[in-house]
């Protein structure tokens, strides 16, 4: 799966299984470095997709914003 597709729930749930998994024991220490780099990655991800969630909601919310006054006026 590439990451430039992977969508912000399955980046998630794979690092929540990341974690479940790091918790219960059941990664092996030969997995653990490339556990926590994949780790690192979908944390990226994540904050890049919330990131640009939030300045589309911002905008949206600003053209709203917009709109409104120039309808008052």
């Amino acid at each position: 799966m590439a990451d430039k597709k992977i969508t912000y729930t399955e980046a998630f749930e794979e690092l929540q299984q990341i974690v479940s998994d790091m918790e219960e024991g059941e990664i092996s220490v030969d997995e653990l470095s490339e556990k926590v780099k994949r780790a690192a990655t979908l944390i990226r991800i994540c904050k890049e997709k919330l990131y640009h969630t939030e300045t589309d909601v911002r905008q949206i919310l600003d053209e709203l914003e917009d709109n409104k006054s120039d309808d008052q006026a």
